[in-house]
């Protein structure tokens, strides 16, 4: 592994001994081409943004035909699940991570074979975990549900939805793990479009079970449920055959099968990358799970505005989370290709580029933000209590986009320990108590202002130490 250490004024390419550059890198942190940087970033970066939202508008529909077409307990009941599957799943979002950082060092030292490698460990840990999760879920969902405080009108419902999400996971992992690690060869056109194919077909069977067109059996809230699962499934086929017609290097083929197994030293890499963003993810869901129970004691109405109002945040938060990202993977591509000199320029990239789409997303939030909640929600009374706590910390996604970049970059090279527990630590010791101890005096509008309390303290952090301790240090390559 090269090493260079960055001057006063920041990182160098390396010398003598250092990673040779790709020419066929396809990573817009590498051009040299006069343009912009910020316009090639949105050039890698408009496909993923898309990708996510498209995901995001899967649920998000789903959510609005069974609020809409079954009722507030209907939503409540999907509600409940979500912070419980965020939670399965973040070790696999962690697994990605770390796996797209060493395919982007990999991809931009020219070393195919060995993303390749990174791809089949990093699969074949995502089957075995999918696999524990379905068991785990199909045995112990009604029990895992009730602990959380699931209000009882609602728990049927909550446990017939979540037993076949949970059961299903293996393919939800391998779908996720396959679009994260497509973009750390630069490939974002085929999650984008895998993910086209998903959402459509989310629109079409989550109405035509709940009404049962066709003949077809009425589940109620299963409806979205199996629609789900069913759009995976065929998403994914079509993501397999349409890499092996494009020749990808991480299609799945002859080439990557001889890689499908667990190769120790990629996977404690992998791991080194991955597992302290897993963790991060983990004591997000932990919080979440901790948020939902202090809501839940406000009845199932707050459960149904919690569902809305988060649906809105997950769309606002995508370009923050997309930009992030982006960072890392052109971070990771610019570091295994040598060029340390662009490090700096894809931050205030991203910076800028955060500030303009999440901060023009969340004006539209407070404007429109009765109309938002009115496509959930039926019923007046928990529509004013849903926008009520849209407006207490919308705004603070810009800062939560910010922190992201730093955090961002800085996993690119691999450096994750800190800014993992500058996040935990801000969760844990600000957002908890924070919620805990406002709920006791304002009610629901004080648990959601424990979001900005949070959030800007980890700004604060994750940028001193970018801008006094990682820059100053030398930067490695990991494979």
């Amino acid at each position: 592994m090269s090493a260079a250490r960055p001057p006063e004024g920041g990182h160098t390419a390396a010398e003598g001994g250092g990673v040779p550059r790709r020419a066929l890198t396809p990573s817009a942190a590498l051009d040299d081409d006069g343009r912009p940087l910020w316009r090639a970033f949105l050039a890698f970066l408009v496909p993923m943004l898309g990708a996510n939202l498209l995901q995001s508008l899967s649920g998000t529909v789903n959510n609005i035909y069974l609020g809409q077409m079954l009722g507030v307990h209907a939503l409540a009941a999907v509600s409940s699940f979500f912070p419980v599957m965020f939670f399965f799943i973040a070790f696999t979002i962690g697994l990605g991570a770390g796996a797209s950082v060493l395919i982007g060092q990999a991809w931009g030292a020219g070393e195919v074979e060995r993303a390749r490698a990174v791809v089949g460990t990093t699969l074949t840990v995502g089957v075995l975990g999918g696999l524990a999760v379905a068991l785990f879920g199909g045995l112990f969902t009604r029990p895992l549900l009730a602990a959380l405080g699931t209000p009882a009108d609602i728990l049927p419902d909550a446990t017939a939805y979540a037993r076949i999400i949970l059961v299903a996971m293996p393919g939800v992992f391998v779908f996720l793990l396959s679009t994260a690690m497509l973009r750390g060869v630069g490939d974002t056109v085929s999650p984008l479009l895998t993910l086209l194919i998903s959402t459509v077909l989310g629109l079409l069977l989550t109405p035509a079970l709940i009404r049962g067109w066709g003949g077809l059996p009425q589940p109620g809230v299963s409806s979205a449920a199996w629609a789900t699962v069913v759009s995976f499934v065929v998403a994914t086929a079509w993501l397999a055959w349409f890499l092996r017609r494009r020749r990808s290097p991480l299609a799945p083929n002859a080439a990557l099968a001889r890689h499908l197994r667990i190769d120790a030293a990629l996977l404690a890499k992998v791991l080194r990358v991955g597992l302290p963003t897993g963790i991060q993810m983990i004591v997000v869901a932990l919080a979440e799970l901790a948020v939902l129970a202090l809501v839940n004691r406000h009845g199932s109405q707050a459960t149904a505005a919690y569902g809305a109002v988060n649906q809105v945040w997950g769309y606002v938060q995508f370009p923050a989370i997309s930009i992030s990202i982006a960072a890392s993977i052109l971070g990771a591509q610019a570091i295994g290709a040598g060029r340390l000199d662009r490090l700096g320029a894809i931050v205030r990239a991203g910076l800028g580029i955060n500030l303009a789409l999440t901060g023009s997303l969340v004006v539209l939030g407070y404007l429109f933000s009765r109309p938002l909640m009115g496509l959930f929600i039926t019923s007046a009374p928990v529509v004013d209590m849903a926008q009520g706590l849209l407006h207490v910390g919308l705004w603070c996604c810009v800062v939560f986009g910010m922190a992201g970049i730093f955090s961002g970059i800085m996993r690119a090279s691999g450096t994750v320990l800190v800014p993992t527990a500058v996040s935990v630590g801000c969760i844990a010791l600000v957002e908890l108590p924070v919620a805990w101890l406002l709920d006791r005096h304002w009610g629901l509008a004080g648990i959601w202002a424990s979001y900005p309390a949070a959030f800007c303290a980890m700004l604060a952090l994750q940028s001193a130490y970018y801008r006094f301790v990682w820059r100053r240090r030398p930067i490695r390559r990991l494979v």
